[in-house]
């Protein structure tokens, strides 16, 4: 009976110990987790010898740095954020070095700040993300802004067959942010919410262009347009302290909002396979938008089969899941004669997002 009682005692203190090294295993998990820095980079347009544009004789260079600096201060209050700018003072940054500055901080996010300009009296906030569709208006933004690669040293060596002036260039630009695209969307349309919501200002909405500065990064990645320094209500605004602060945090706040999603794995795509298989699956991303519609062909150029999945505020739609690259690879071939041009591959893991090339590597 003694030795019974001694050998409950033994295994309650046994399962006493499992139970504390389970709790404090998980406790210095969840710290390790909680103490990730989400970096960050806070790009302010033009600086040095590009003034950017000059409407009513401000300089959009001085604007994008202090709103840019305002970002930053915001941001740093935040113990889980580290914010690097690609410059805080007035100096000349190149395009590809404002991306490498990202690149080799292995940044969470880009955000690049601009002012924009017209020959009209337009007026309102924008942001781009990275795209190859985009109107004429759009285009001749793209290369306003692209066209400080003619003052960079070397400018043909690096960027190859790239003129900022000719719309085919821009247009035939190569989409490397193919695979953040969908979070790209997702933290532009929260500055944008922000800008009209909060702020009201005129919603020039979000929208895809080629922006080489964008181009020139691996994770996702936003241009902000605050407004039009070419009108006078609105440039003034964005020359005083006041508007500055205003739009810095605003935006400020749209990222803090965007990180938390990141920590609730709310933005990051662990889309399910339908088919519980757990092989890696790769599938032709058609589009995304705002937009719910039902998967019927009529909707999508003929395409049948096509899937829907909800990923934070934004519907994916994607078409010819298969198992084997080079089935996919048909598909998207299949997409792009549809007129889907900016379609694009994707693939999964047990369900989870991971890189194409990461994909190919595992098979």
């Amino acid at each position: 009976m003694r030795f019974l009682q001694n050998h409950k005692i033994n295994i309650k203190a046994k399962n006493t110990f499992v139970f504390l090294t389970i709790f404090f295993f998980l406790m210095n998990f969840s710290s390790v987790i909680a103490q990730k820095k989400y970096v960050v980079v806070i790009d302010a347009g033009h600086g040095g010898r590009d003034p950017g544009n000059l409407g009513n004789g401000y300089k959009e260079k001085n604007i994008a740095l202090k709103v840019a600096l305002v970002v930053g201060k915001e941001l740093v209050k935040k113990k889980d954020i580290k914010v690097i700018y690609t410059r805080s003072s007035d100096v000349f940054i190149d395009l590809w070095k404002r991306g490498d500055i990202a690149n080799h901080a292995k940044a969470d996010l880009f955000v690049s700040i601009h002012c924009d300009s017209h020959t009209s009296n337009a007026y309102g906030a924008g942001t781009f993300v990275l795209g190859l569709r985009g109107n004429k208006q759009n285009l001749e933004i793209a290369k306003r802004e692209n066209a400080v690669i003619l003052l960079e040293d070397n400018y043909k060596d690096k960027y190859i067959g790239f003129d900022p002036n000719s719309a085919e260039s821009v247009i035939g630009l190569s989409l490397l942010q193919e695979e953040n695209l969908d979070k790209s969307l997702t933290i532009a349309s929260l500055i944008q919410t922000n800008f009209t919501s909060q702020l009201k200002r005129h919603d020039r909405k979000v929208k895809q262009d080629n922006f080489q500065v964008l181009r020139e990064t691996i994770m996702p990645s936003v241009l902000v347009e605050l407004g039009f320094l070419t009108n006078k209500i609105e440039g003034r605004f964005l020359n005083s302290k006041r508007g500055q602060l205003k739009m810095g945090n605003s935006i400020a706040d749209a990222i803090g909002n965007y990180i938390n999603n990141l920590k609730l794995n709310t933005v990051s795509d662990n889309v399910v396979d339908t088919n519980g298989d757990s092989s890696i699956l790769y599938k032709v991303q058609i589009a995304s938008g705002k937009n719910k519609l039902t998967t019927k062909s009529y909707n999508f150029k003929g395409l049948k089969d096509v899937e829907r999945i909800k990923v934070n505020t934004f519907y994916k739609y994607y078409y010819g899941s298969s198992s084997n690259y080079n089935e996919v690879k048909k598909s998207l071939q299949t997409a792009k004669t549809k007129g889907y041009k900016s379609a694009f591959i994707v693939a999964f893991n047990n369900g989870e997002k991971i890189s194409v090339q990461k994909a190919i590597k595992l098979q």
